[in-house]
């Protein structure tokens, strides 16, 4: 089974760094799906789709924290507030100075703008690795 991966931003180069930074397996026995979200209505709006087990159809969210008109940071802190077991979340700043927002998001991880691919694969296969043995 694939682990989803929900991206947001309204950029599509953003969209697509993060794509290729992930490719199709973050491992060997990791691999992935990911769905992108241009707008944080429409990722709210998949996010409040369940399973047939009440479960959020998603293992690991990727936020922008530069979106416009809404900020990953803000989406990441609604995320956390609102959903079950919500999976973790990697929120991208534009500065290291942002650090303290995306604390505040409770994103499990930040990283910064422009997406470095190894830093960002590295992060998601530890993300998604605890995730895994958590709920295994």
């Amino acid at each position: 089974m694939n682990a989803r991966v929900l991206i947001y931003s309204d950029d599509s180069s953003v969209r697509g760094a993060i794509k290729a930074a992930l490719g199709s397996k973050l491992a060997a026995d990791l691999p992935i799906e990911t769905i992108e979200f241009a707008t944080a209505d429409a990722l709210r709006q998949y996010v409040d789709q369940t399973d047939t087990k009440g479960q959020v159809r998603a293992d690991l969210f990727i936020l922008d924290g530069e979106a416009v008109p809404e900020g990953g940071i803000g989406v990441a802190r609604q995320l956390k507030d609102e959903v079950f077991n919500c999976p973790p979340s990697i929120v991208l700043i534009a500065r290291q100075s942002d650090s303290w927002l995306a604390a505040w998001s409770r994103a499990e991880a930040s990283l910064q703008h422009p997406v470095d691919a190894f830093a960002l694969a590295k992060t998601a296969t530890e993300l998604l690795r605890a995730r895994f043995l958590a709920n295994a």
